[in-house]
């Protein structure tokens, strides 16, 4: 039986399925289907040898950047490249920062059938790149903002209205610096990462001091607690979720924690406000 999840078995089968004349090679006539395991390996720049031993098993594992190379010399899409890292490492490559606020349709519909549970999409640098009408409702309207300040931790830091909402301002403001901190890192995002602290640092105190103390905490899971202006106390359960194809991205969805908070909440986002309880 062929071994199919193995990553010589693999590296075959990529190399086979690309047309050589696409790469400007392969004139007459060819005695294997697609690249030859020299093309390949000169578009890595390793040497043949060493390719020929990945493909049969042999030789070792090959680095993180050798790998990258392959990957790039055999223009694998972002889930083939991820599925060469698990077989030849056994985890996934690096996160790679892109920079881009894009999000399919698809990924827009889905936050929109959430309607009583704010949503949000955000980067490794905490801007929120897209939201459903709760999240716009409960926590502010994105929309009114320009792209440059839907930042969490501008908003967190720089908006009194922000920390005004905020049950326990100073737990909230650390833990979204110990969580973006280990997401930009993980995202390769230093430049952006030092312009955004360099700007923070300057504007608020607090946030230069937490930025010091070099904390770092994964988002997963949690209980949030707001004080929202016109609902008053409500409790919000988020859980953070990877996006496949974009592992530079979280999905954050926030569940009522109680009946009586969807409540609150579907009356709000219905445009009926619910009366602030004493």
């Amino acid at each position: 039986m062929p071994e199919i999840n193995s990553l010589g078995a693999y590296l075959k089968n990529r190399r086979t399925k690309l047309d050589p004349t696409s790469f400007g090679v392969g004139g007459g006539r060819r005695r294997t289907l697609g690249l030859r395991r020299e093309e390949v390996a000169q578009r890595a720049n390793i040497s043949t040898t060493w390719y020929t031993w990945l493909e049969q098993g042999r030789g070792g594992r090959a680095s993180a950047d050798v790998l990258d190379r392959i990957a790039r010399a055999l223009t694998l899409t972002d889930i083939e490249r991820e599925h060469l890292f698990l077989l030849g490492l056994g985890r996934p490559p690096a996160v790679h920062y892109r920079g881009s606020d894009a999000i399919t349709p698809r990924l827009q519909r889905l936050l929109d059938v959430l309607s009583y549970s704010p949503a949000i999409v955000r980067t490794p640098t905490w801007d929120v790149v897209a939201w459903n009408r709760a999240a716009a409702a409960v926590f502010t309207d994105y929309g009114t903002l320009p792209p440059d300040q839907r930042n969490i931790l501008r908003m967190i830091f720089c908006d009194p209205n922000s920390r005004t909402k905020q049950s326990d301002w100073q737990s909230v403001a650390r833990f979204v610096v110990s969580s973006f901190r280990i997401d930009a890192a993980r995202a390769g995002a230093d430049a952006e990462v030092t312009r955004l602290v360099e700007e923070l640092s300057e504007a608020s105190p607090d946030f230069a001091m937490m930025w010091r103390d070099n904390n770092v905490q994964t988002h997963g899971d949690g209980v949030k607690q707001l004080r929202h202006p016109l609902l008053g106390p409500i409790t919000l359960e988020y859980s953070a979720f990877a996006v496949d194809g974009r592992p530079d991205l979280s999905l954050i969805v926030y569940n009522p924690a109680t009946a009586a908070d969807r409540s609150l909440i579907e009356s709000l986002v219905e445009g009926q406000p619910a009366p602030i309880s004493a």
